[in-house]
């Protein structure tokens, strides 16, 4: 029944965005913060919801300009869809653990955040720029990318279609 869910759900996703592939793993990133006992955030067991992915550093000016929309954007669509920060240093000062849980405090971040000091995740998503959003639909696969800042409405153009092909699919089931 899962996997014909998640067809069902590839099925109907909107054609307007193009198929990236299957998002890859969130493999090396620790710790997590807002997360109960945190566990780490695994894609595989996020299929049927939409997934918010932004690659981000807290010293990074760009990032911190988005952080509002995703406060928001979290806010709006939860339960629906998972925002996930994955912080990844571009400095030294944001490698510390309790730096990026001051910044995570500071910015009132309720999503799960997870730290990519070593850069796993984000080679693993050919990343090369902060911020960097990856919106992953229901079935998995990444659907939209953005990089830097703003393009808000695009962004929440592309979320609300993800989230309308999950809605219809379900009715469909």
């Amino acid at each position: 029944m899962f996997v014909r869910r998640a067809q069902a759900i590839r099925k109907a996703a909107s054609s307007a965005l193009p198929d990236l592939g299957e998002a890859p793993e969130l493999l090396g990133v620790r710790p997590w913060l807002n997360i109960p006992d945190g566990e780490p955030v695994i894609l595989a067991r996020l299929i049927g919801s939409v997934v918010l992915i932004e690659f981000w550093a807290f010293a990074c000016g760009n990032c911190q300009r988005t952080l509002p929309f995703l406060r928001r954007i979290h806010r709006q669509y939860r339960p629906r869809l998972r925002v996930v920060g994955i912080h990844t240093p571009e400095l030294p000062l944001e490698r510390p653990a309790r730096n990026v849980e001051r910044a995570v405090r500071r910015h009132r971040l309720e999503f799960a955040v997870g730290q990519d000091n070593d850069f796993a995740a984000w080679d693993a998503y050919g990343n090369r720029y902060w911020p960097s959003l990856y919106l992953v639909d229901a079935a998995g696969h990444i659907r939209y990318t953005h990089i830097g800042e703003g393009c808000y409405r695009r962004t929440e153009a592309a979320i609300r279609a993800l989230l309308t092909d999950v809605r219809e699919s379900i009715d469909e089931t």
